[in-house]
């Protein structure tokens, strides 16, 4: 599969547009700092606020909505250390010239107003060239990372069967599209065989190539027997009183803490919010698969994209390691 991404990642302090002609960076002057600093936390309770306001044309016509919200929430640092914060959501959803568009923001402010970390995402649903744009800022001692990657569209590469030491092999391709603020792109196309060998490489635009003279002898996969099935006798736990007074406790701890856990996480309802917002709205045919890709960048124990674009779709599950463990590596 081959889309055309376009993926940055820079820190504002070291990172600067290139040119002669770049403009300064704007800063706030002494009156906004001292503005800034002298508010107290009474001051900002004002802000929090929740409001959903309809978007009309200039015919009056209905176009979509807009919600924002701010309340008090808790943000888990990178040490594990839970802090109070200004938890802002945003999301907008409606038509652009008959086209399906939205976009969310997630921010998370310190009480001193400093942003710690903020999510954005954008789309417009064109019938032609779909567009996905995802931003992330993530505060780092005094910088802020920022993380940007722009879709459009995709298309998809498929198998090919190609002649390798006078034996024909099927090969699955993968395409590299590397872009540059400076220069035209320049794509590479990798194809591999079932096992992942690399059999032939083209850089489009160049005359050559580089192809494998020997077929390798491909590797197999191990053969797994099937785990041994030993049969249970049924319970009927509905009909003892023990385990049935067990089972209620056990409910209403669940129940209890679920309840305490989304009051103390205000930002829970709003990321079901927006996952229910684009899910109606895409309409996926695999939703497990969908919403696996939706939170995956709120995950901070998620590894990092792969730096090449396949025809097989990465698995966007995280595999289920001892939680220690991947703590542990995290640290």
């Amino acid at each position: 599969m081959s889309s055309k991404v376009y993926s940055t990642g820079s820190r504002t302090k070291d990172h600067q547009p290139s040119g002669a002609e770049c403009l300064p960076l704007p800063e706030a002057n002494a009156e906004a700092i001292d503005f800034l600093s002298s508010l107290h936390e009474e001051e900002l309770q004002m802000l929090f606020f929740s409001e959903t306001l309809a978007m009309v044309s200039d015919t009056g016509e209905p176009q979509g909505e807009l919600t924002i919200e701010v309340q008090r929430g808790k943000y888990q640092e990178k040490l594990g250390m839970l802090t109070y914060c200004l938890f802002v959501h945003a999301s907008s959803r409606g038509f652009l010239d008959k086209m399906l568009c939205g976009n969310s923001l997630l921010g998370y402010l310190s009480e001193k107003l400093e942003l710690m970390e903020q999510h954005s995402q954008d789309f417009i649903k064109f019938l032609i060239l779909p567009m996905e744009r995802k931003m992330s800022l993530l505060k780092q001692d005094d910088q802020l990372a920022v993380t940007r990657s722009i879709k459009e569209g995709e298309q998809n590469l498929g198998f090919q069967t190609i002649q390798v030491d006078h034996q024909q092999a099927e090969v699955f391709i993968v395409e590299q599209t590397v872009h540059s603020e400076e220069g035209i792109p320049m794509s590479c196309q990798y194809y591999l065989l079932s096992d992942g060998h690399l059999a032939k490489r083209i850089q489009v635009g160049s005359p050559g190539c580089c192809i494998i003279t020997k077929m390798p002898i491909l590797r197999e996969e191990d053969e797994i027997e099937p785990r041994p099935v030993f049969e249970k006798k049924p319970l009927v736990w509905e009909e003892d009183m023990e385990l049935y007074s067990k089972f209620l406790d056990r409910k209403e701890e669940l129940r209890l803490g679920h309840a305490s856990y989304l009051r103390q996480h205000p930002e829970a309802h709003a990321l079901i919010s927006d996952f229910l917002l684009f899910l109606l709205l895409r309409q996926p045919e695999d939703v497990v698969t969908f919403a696996a890709e939706f939170f995956g960048p709120f995950d901070p124990w998620r590894p990092s994209s792969p730096a090449l674009g396949s025809s097989h779709r990465p698995n966007p599950f995280r595999s289920l390691e001892p939680e220690g463990d991947v703590r542990s590596g995290a640290a």
